[in-house]
């Protein structure tokens, strides 16, 4: 999805703690990985598990989405001095749960 040239990436919360947040990260219907921020008074923490391989503006467009969606609501007049990024490439293996009821895939229609 692109506008303007610029991919056009969407977060859907999965996690949410005082000090922590984990997103699911969309292109379309398709899920692109996770972006999982941790919030150290002055200093965010951003682990990025991306799933498919992006190009370097598409990773810099993700960036921007990540800034502007959730990291400006958290700190409006945030340092980005203060923003460490690491970025993985990553397969998702397995999930695992000692909850005893099922637990479904979350997919792009969970999101309304």
């Amino acid at each position: 999805m692109e506008n303007n040239g610029k991919t056009q990436f969407r977060l859907s919360r999965n996690v949410r703690t005082v000090s922590s947040e984990i997103y699911i990260i969309w292109d379309n219907d398709t899920r692109v990985g996770q972006v999982h921020l941790h919030y150290a008074h002055d200093t965010i923490h951003a682990v990025i598990l991306l799933e498919i391989d992006l190009s370097v503006k598409e990773e810099e467009d993700l960036l921007e989405t990540i800034d502007e969606d959730v990291v400006s609501s958290y700190l409006p007049s945030f340092e980005r001095e203060d923003l460490l990024v690491t970025l993985y490439r990553a397969e998702e293996l397995s999930s695992f749960s000692y909850s005893s009821n099922d637990i479904d895939s979350l997919g792009p229609e969970d999101e309304d």
